[in-house]
């Protein structure tokens, strides 16, 4: 039997460790995957002890970026954003794959955005990285990236650079003043937008929250009452662990509707988004 793990610090009520288990049984495998924490400081012992009964891995805070520098390959994709979710263990080797950017491009696809011409990123982390990938694909040619803490964006600017897409870096206090433009994406951690949530304009716009739990957000409960077309994070989960299912498995396609009922079971509500 494989064995496969989602990392993470803190690790919390993580949703992956469902949706895996729901695709392994949709697909007659009887492999495991459960979630454990694990702390930057931590990961290079925990990766050199990994042995042949390991599949892969699925990482998130805080190690998408301390991951890639310790994988033995790593995708274009991970080579541009800096960032990496996902770990395949084949022939000893481990591969490292930025999953976050299929799942939030094809979330936004499901939801009819095929172009981008004005974008606004909340958080300069991994997944603000992952965001300016997708937007370059949607053809957006700059973004306006509102930083909580200006002193951390310097990876999101080198990203921007292999990336190939402007970046403008405005401090936390301006955010109101971008929250017009024709996407936002929000990829912050739950809570940390909720202050935006009374200065969401009247516009006809986009928002992509990363957040899937607890859903709605405020953000996300104010750009819908706007009547601005609004993603949740849950979609976006979906697609990226299908993507890391197939890489895993070496099965395509990964069972997306197991996997979707599945993650609607466990969060005990039907989401509107998914």
């Amino acid at each position: 039997m494989k064995q496969l793990a989602v990392l993470g610090s803190p690790i919390g009520q993580v949703l992956s460790p469902v949706l895996h288990q729901a695709a392994y049984q949709a697909l007659g495998l009887d492999w495991s995957y459960r979630a454990i924490d694990c702390t930057p400081e931590k990961l290079a012992s925990f990766l050199a002890g990994l042995d042949e009964t390991w599949a892969g891995l699925s990482l998130t805070m805080p190690l998408k970026r301390t991951a890639v520098p310790m994988l033995d390959e790593v995708s274009p994709t991970v080579k541009a954003t800096g960032t990496a979710n996902t770990v395949t263990v084949r022939g000893g080797r481990l591969l490292g794959e930025n999953t976050d950017v299929d799942g939030m491009l094809q979330a936004l696809l499901d939801a009819a955005i095929t172009r981008v011409e004005s974008a606004c990123v909340l958080g300069a982390g991994a997944t603000a990285a992952t965001a300016l990938a997708v937007l370059n694909t949607l053809g957006c040619r700059e973004v306006t990236a509102v930083a909580r803490d200006a002193t951390r964006t310097g990876e999101l600017a080198c990203a921007a650079e292999r990336i190939g897409i402007g970046l403008r870096i405005r401090p936390w206090h301006e955010a109101a003043q971008y929250l017009q433009a024709g996407l936002v994406v929000s990829a912050l951690p739950p809570g940390a937008a909720d202050p935006l949530a009374p200065q969401w304009p009247a516009a006809e716009n986009a928002l992509l929250d990363v957040v899937y739990r607890p859903w709605p957000t405020p953000l996300a409960g104010a750009a819908r009452r706007a009547g601005s077309t609004v993603i949740g994070g849950l979609p976006m989960l979906l697609h990226q662990a299908a993507r890391q299912v197939e890489l895993q498995t070496s099965r395509t396609p990964a069972p997306l509707a197991a996997m979707r009922k599945a993650a609607k079971a466990a969060l005990g509500e039907v989401t509107p988004s998914a």
